[in-house]
């Protein structure tokens, strides 16, 4: 991972993607778009933990490891604990997912299922097969939980009662936020992982807040590859026609896996050359002489040359790659100094009156000129 640049927008358990990350030579920039935060007054859960008591729940509806585990710490400190013990034991328990099982057994109660795809939609639709008519569905609320599929129950004939132990907030201090708004933008990064889809909607609002929402949605389209832990947090960027890339398994150790493979796999341009095998990985250009980190400015040029696997690149081209209006004397320029940090400048050759290319002249035709994958087609289908 050496040479990659990542951004990572969670707050909880950020530290176990950036040590995941920097562990393999990537470098990190955090940037958490919201954070979970613990309801101010936990009268408000002790209310509806009395609520749901009183109700006998015929179901509970589990959604999240760490709303269940707090529901439970509050309720038991305020001497509520055994009664909602007693009183869910008789509940048929359906849980969201394997972490939300597992807080559901820690507790010393036993689910009953578990959704397929692990959404709240299809944790609704599980306990939708029965007949809810006259019946009362208790909800374990996570900070994005929305009225939609609460209706989905009451429109089925059952009673709702909620409890909500947290929620998400946006960051106060969004000076990192707007740094992460400007590297994804200006090609400071190669991707940038999303765990909820809160994060996904504070970014895009950070965006907009600076008038660069089509600019960030295009860098993710193209330069950007966009990482999700599940179809829940794919959501807002499918809708805003952002592919991100999900692993099949919706879990953080395999996210880590799936970013590492997607940008050490698919994301490297080799060229075998005059001036021996040139490796573009990230921000660094590998060459027999020598290793160096480029700018943004000199690695898009750079990578627009590389994927034109030895043709001729024109002005115009590399004009379009460059961040703001640029004219031929601009490229011209900005070619210059690249000339200037590449370890062998000789491997960047110019064609008089057409534009650039890198010097693939000489070198051995048994040599493949080019491996790389765009960021579009290394992705994984949502649809697994």
């Amino acid at each position: 991972m050496r040479g990659f640049r990542i951004g990572v927008t969670a707050d909880r358990r950020a530290e176990d993607l950036i040590a995941a990350f920097e562990r393999r030579g990537a470098e990190v920039l955090h940037a958490p778009t919201i954070r979970m935060t613990d309801v101010a007054d936990d009268g408000e859960v002790l209310a509806s933990t009395e609520e749901v008591i009183a109700a006998a729940p015929d179901h509970l509806l589990a959604t999240t490891s760490y709303g269940m585990r707090r529901w439970f710490e509050v309720a038991d400190a305020a001497g509520l604990g055994e009664p909602l013990l007693t009183c869910l034991s008789s509940s048929r328990i359906l849980v969201r997912g394997p972490k939300a099982r597992g807080a559901v057994r820690a507790a010393g109660l036993d689910d009953h299922g578990m959704s397929e795809r692990e959404t709240t939609a299809s944790l609704i639709d599980l306990v939708c097969r029965e007949d809810l008519r006259g019946s009362t569905v208790a909800v374990q609320l996570h900070g994005d939980s929305g009225p939609v599929e609460l209706q989905r129950l009451r429109y089925a004939g059952a009673r709702v009662v909620t409890v909500a132990p947290y929620f998400w907030r946006t960051r106060q201090d969004d000076t990192r936020v707007q740094r992460l708004v400007e590297a994804i933008c200006g090609g400071g990064l190669d991707a940038v992982t999303f765990t909820s889809p809160p994060a996904v909607h504070a970014l895009l609002e950070a965006a907009d807040d600076v008038a660069r929402r089509d600019e960030l949605l295009a860098a993710m389209r193209s330069t950007v590859t966009p990482a999700v832990v599940g179809p829940v947090t794919a959501a807002p960027l499918i809708e805003a026609g952002v592919e991100p890339i999900m692993p099949e398994r919706f879990r953080m150790g395999a996210l880590i896996r799936l970013v590492c493979e997607n940008l050490s796999e698919r994301r490297v341009i080799r060229l075998s050359t005059s001036a021996g095998t040139v490796e573009l990985r990230g921000r660094l250009v590998i060459q027999d002489t020598g290793t160096v980190e480029l700018t943004p400015t000199s690695l898009a040029l750079f990578r627009t040359l590389m994927e034109a696997g030895g043709s001729t690149v024109s002005r115009a081209t590399l004009a379009e790659s460059l961040p703001g209006e640029n004219e031929d004397h601009a490229v011209d320029v900005a070619i210059s100094r690249l000339r200037q940090c590449l370890p062998d400048p000789s491997v960047l050759a110019t064609v008089i009156k057409r534009g650039y290319r890198i010097d693939v002249s000489g070198c051995d035709p048994d040599l493949p000129r080019c491996r790389d994958v765009s960021p579009r087609s290394s992705r994984n289908s949502l649809d697994r």
